[in-house]
This record gives structure tokens, sequence and C-alpha cells, in this order.
């Protein structure tokens, strides 16, 4: 289970306000990229915080309420749409979001981030000190809520965008490429929330979908 331990580690380095960051969304073929940063209180417990890949979707939604609830958790959220993602690629839309997470924590409580813990390897040219924990959201608690408001949140969108969208099936895979999401996209073709860029929808040669 993730505790403090990294955080500790990054206080007894003279850094005070540790945050933790964490993606969702990297693989899937549509949808956006979905980034949160996290500092937590000293002392912070929450039973059942993990990486939010080992939870039940309705365990993840307790807890990021319960998150959200706390008013000593400080938080923010960006998501890279799909348009992103194709422009820039998925590496750099996504390193490019945890650097505007951070900087949107900082912004919306008017504080200055010490040390960020990223999940994964480090990030080529981010601004803030940093460090990366391969699989950090198994190990720091941070990253752990970190991972947690961000899968929440992206999985939020893409019910909606099922709405829009409902013959794709999104409120089912996530965008995630499946077999029932890539025979939707064989019957239909992309529509504006896939990411072209990513081989199995810029191999089809049906036209995107302007519904």
């Amino acid at each position: 289970m993730p505790d403090l331990r990294f955080e500790l580690a990054a206080q007894a380095q003279g850094h005070m306000l540790i945050c933790g960051i964490d993606e969702a969304g990297r693989g899937p073929l549509a949808g956006p990229v979905s980034v949160a940063a996290v500092i937590l209180p000293a002392d912070f417990s929450l039973e059942g915080l993990n990486d939010s890949k080992k939870l039940s979707e309705k365990k993840r939604e307790l807890l990021y309420h319960a998150l959200l609830a706390d008013s000593q958790v400080r938080w923010a959220h960006v998501f890279a749409d799909a348009a992103e993602v194709d422009a820039k690629n998925i590496l750099r839309a996504t390193h490019d979001s945890m650097a505007a997470a951070a900087l949107a924590l900082q912004k919306k409580y008017r504080i200055t981030i010490d040390h960020c813990l990223i999940d994964g390897l480090p990030v080529k040219n981010f601004p803030l000190s940093h460090q990366g924990i391969v699989k950090g959201d198994s190990h720091s608690l941070s990253i752990a809520a970190a991972s947690i408001i961000a899968k929440v949140s992206r999985d939020h969108v893409m019910k909606q965008y099922a709405q829009e969208f409902p013959q794709y099936g999104f409120e089912k895979h996530m965008g995630y490429g499946t077999k029932s999401h890539l025979a939707t996209l064989h019957a239909h073709g992309p529509c504006r929330i896939h990411r072209r860029s990513f081989q199995p929808v810029s191999q089809l040669s049906l036209p995107l979908d302007a519904s």
C-alpha cells in the first residue's frame, strides 16, 4: 500500500510543499489524457487509498469524493484533449499536462510547490523540482490520490461523451481499444474525440464522423 515515505524523504531534504502527480488515459483510442496534482496534509490517511487501477469503480468514486470533500487536500486537474494528443504526440501532451496541473495547483492556492513526485520516469524540462517514481501510485500517497482524481475525472467525462456519441459505448470501455470499440470504429468511423494519430484509428479509411 502507498504511504508517505517519499513525501517525508523529500521534506527531510528541505522541501516543504510536496505535490504528487499522476495521469489517466494515455492508452485509449479516444478521449482526453487526464492529469491531477495533489498536495496532502501532514499525517494524512484515507482508508483504501491506492493505485486507481487496483480499485473497483465504486471504490474509486468513494475515494474521489472523500478527497474532494477534505478541505486540507489541495488539488488541481487538467485535460489534454484528442486534438492536443494528435498535435503533440501522447508523451509530450502528457508531460505538458503534468506541468500544467502543477502550475494550476500553485495558482489555485497561491502557493509555491517545493518538489513534485511524478508517477513514472522524470519529465524532461519540467518547470519544478521533481523526481520520477516508477509505479509511484503504489508507493506514494500523494501520487495515489492524484491517480484517483485523474481516473475518476476522466471516467466522468467519458460518460458524458457516451451520451453525445452513444454508438461507441464509451461508458463501457472509456475509449480503450476493446473488441467492441474496434467493431464500432469499423462500423461508424472515428468521431471527433478519437485520436487520429493512434494506429487503429489512423488506419481506418472511413471518414470522420461529423455527428
